[in-house]
């Protein structure tokens, strides 16, 4: 799909496009390739005699070569987050800055670009040119990040009143540690997201394409990755901590089940010997002279057994 827009007192105005020849004689400010066919790809690299890189092959370009320039244009690859904080995920998104109109391309509509459609497309004012939609989608995605780190707070919130709260059951642990383990997989997605981030708008100031204004916002947005990159360094401690007390728990809960077999163990060896004395062959057996030879032998393993397990529940080590 295709979206294509036009700038109009600082607000984007969808164009329709049919054929490849209206993309061009509209000059539009920003292109949006979704899942393009190969015809809609066509249509753009012929209009502005470029090669648009193919999504499939986004996610194979080496880390070095993500950012660069060639015969004035610039060329971007970055990974934007979409999904729910469950189902997070990242999609490739490569973009091209060919001399007033941005174009943007990739497989998967993200929620970030939708928001910024509608929003460029209500208010006026705010946009100058391509590399302020540029700009302003770097900033989007922080702060889509930043929210998707406030859901990663609010999980580990829950997880840690279920485990400092009470007693954890193998099972309750095996269920919490399951989601400390989805905390940490988001967790560190954010912070590669906004890293990968912080690395575009860098190579966008070195590129020296913005104006003043935008340099302003780029380094506002900048000083939010700082803060974020602090706030997910909290996080991968807190998920440290609480696996550790996880663990901790499910180590009591072994050592509880040993040291219940271990006094179990250690009560039945006296009845064990006495059964073991009163079951040898003598030549001459007690029973035989003695008709109260197997009660008293009885009498004596329940005794032995009782009082040990008395002195052990006096001592608390049953419970």
């Amino acid at each position: 799909m295709l979206h294509s827009f036009s700038l109009n007192n600082g607000r984007l105005n969808r164009i329709h496009v049919e054929i490849g020849s209206d993309l061009r004689a509209a000059a539009p400010v920003w292109i949006d390739l979704v899942a393009a066919t190969p015809e809609e790809v066509t249509w753009v690299e012929s209009g502005y005699d470029l090669r648009l890189p193919s999504p499939e092959h986004l996610r194979d370009i080496e880390a070095s070569a993500r950012f660069f320039e060639h015969e004035g244009d610039l060329h971007l690859r970055s990974d934007f987050l979409s999904g729910t904080e469950s189902h997070s995920h990242s999609v490739a998104v490569a973009f091209v800055l060919s001399g007033d109109t941005l174009i943007s391309i990739h497989e998967e509509d993200l929620p970030i670009f939708r928001l910024l459609r509608m929003r460029l497309h209500a208010e006026s004012g705010t946009i100058e040119d391509s590399r302020d939609v540029l700009v302003d989608l770097y900033g989007m995605d922080v702060e889509f990040s930043a929210d998707a780190l406030e859901e990663v707070y609010a999980d580990l919130g829950r997880v840690s009143q279920s485990v400092l709260g009470s007693t954890l059951s193998d099972k309750q642990a095996s269920a919490a540690l399951a989601e400390i383990a989805h905390a940490e997989h988001v967790n560190g997605r954010i912070r590669r997201n906004v890293m990968d981030t912080q690395r575009a708008i860098s190579f966008l100031v070195r590129s020296k394409t913005l104006n003043v204004a935008q340099v302003d916002e780029v380094r506002q947005i900048q000083q939010d990755i700082e803060s974020l990159d602090g706030h997910t360094s909290f996080l991968f401690d807190k998920i440290n901590f609480l696996m550790d007390a996880i663990i901790g728990f499910i180590n009591i809960n072994q050592n509880r089940i040993v040291r219940l077999f271990s006094v179990v163990s250690v009560a039945l060896l006296p009845p064990t010997l006495i059964a073991s004395i009163y079951g040898m062959n003598f030549q001459f057996m007690p029973e035989l002279a003695w008709h109260m030879g197997y009660p008293f032998a009885l009498f004596l393993m329940v005794l032995t057994v009782g009082v040990p397990f008395w002195f052990f529940w006096r001592k608390g080590w049953l419970k």
